[in-house]
């Protein structure tokens, strides 16, 4: 796949992405321990959902090699991590601080995607 002059080396993928999933896992934990799973039952559903999505893009955009398919994905994503964000801030100020990268990580990818996809077009 072609791809821009300002993608990002490949090594760079493997530690923003262990910073992101641990900024994750503690923000769904500050959540968990303030409410516990019945108290925060709905938060954590939609926790699970972001992180189904994200796999699955991983799964359109590198096994099916479809960023166009990816792309439209990514829109659900983003939409849904940011939900989670705002749902998680609402309950925990931290929590939700912790998803801010996470999302501007995504929406980078997200450009990063669709250029991606136009190139290839």
């Amino acid at each position: 796949m072609a791809k821009p002059t300002w993608n990002p080396p490949n090594w760079i993928s493997a530690p923003v992405w262990s910073a992101l999933y641990l900024g994750m896992a503690v923000a769904a934990w500050l959540v968990w321990r303030q409410a516990g799973f019945r108290g925060a039952t709905w938060l954590l559903v939609l926790f699970g959902v972001q992180l189904v999505l994200n796999v699955l893009w991983s799964c359109l955009f590198f096994g099916l090699q479809s960023p166009g398919v990816a792309f439209v994905e990514v829109l659900v994503l983003w939409a849904v991590i940011a939900a989670t964000m705002v749902a998680f801030w609402l309950r925990s100020t931290v929590a939700g601080v912790l998803f801010v990268p996470y999302l501007a990580w995504v929406t980078f990818a997200s450009v990063l995607n669709f250029t991606i996809w136009r190139l290839n077009a």
